[in-house]
């Protein structure tokens, strides 16, 4: 049985019940642990714009502060960028709730990345991190069909591990974040 890339774990029990042509697409995403994103000294003041734009509670300016960090992710990494929307309170689903949602383009002029801010039950701002790694997540499915060109975007651990190389490259860790407040 082949391992995960890189390692001698094998793949989860999900990549042996998918169709072989998923097998090979998971197989790809596995290959490629991080993205090769420099982000320079305004992407990463972005980056620290986000927790006084959360700390508002509105969605307007949340919205304009993510959509500047993905046009710059996009820019960066030479691929077409996505339109960001955030929303308030997540759409409860069942057993948890929706944080984010990558939608291809279909019908509309370029892909999009909804993101909500406020969690289901409590209605409060989701804390910081949890709002750029979800924004991240999402923009990682637009990465893995514009940028590395797989057929389908996964949750492997490849994907994950781009996720992680996006928050680390931005610098993300070392923002501080004020509580976050209710909704």
């Amino acid at each position: 049985m082949p391992t995960v890339p890189g390692s001698s774990v094998p793949p989860p029990a999900w990549y042996r019940r998918l169709p072989p042509a998923l097998r090979r697409i998971a197989a790809a995403s596995d290959r490629v642990p991080s993205l090769p994103l420099r982000a320079g000294p305004s992407l990463r003041a972005l980056v620290a714009g986000l927790p006084p734009a959360l700390a508002t509670g509105r969605p307007g300016p949340v919205q304009t502060v993510a959509q500047e960090i993905a046009d710059g992710i996009c820019r960066a990494l030479g691929v077409p960028p996505v339109a960001v929307r955030v929303e308030r309170r997540r759409p409860p689903l069942r057993g948890g709730e929706l944080q984010g949602l990558y939608e291809s383009a279909s019908g509309r002029i370029r892909p999009r990345v909804t993101v909500w801010m406020l969690t289901a039950k409590r209605g409060q701002v989701v804390a910081y991190r949890t709002f750029l790694r979800t924004l991240l997540h999402e923009l990682c499915h637009h990465l893995d069909y514009d940028l590395l060109r797989l057929r389908d975007s996964l949750h492997t651990q490849g994907f994950y591990q781009r996720e992680s190389s996006l928050f680390h490259a931005l610098d993300a860790g070392r923002v501080d974040a004020p509580a976050p407040v209710e909704g």
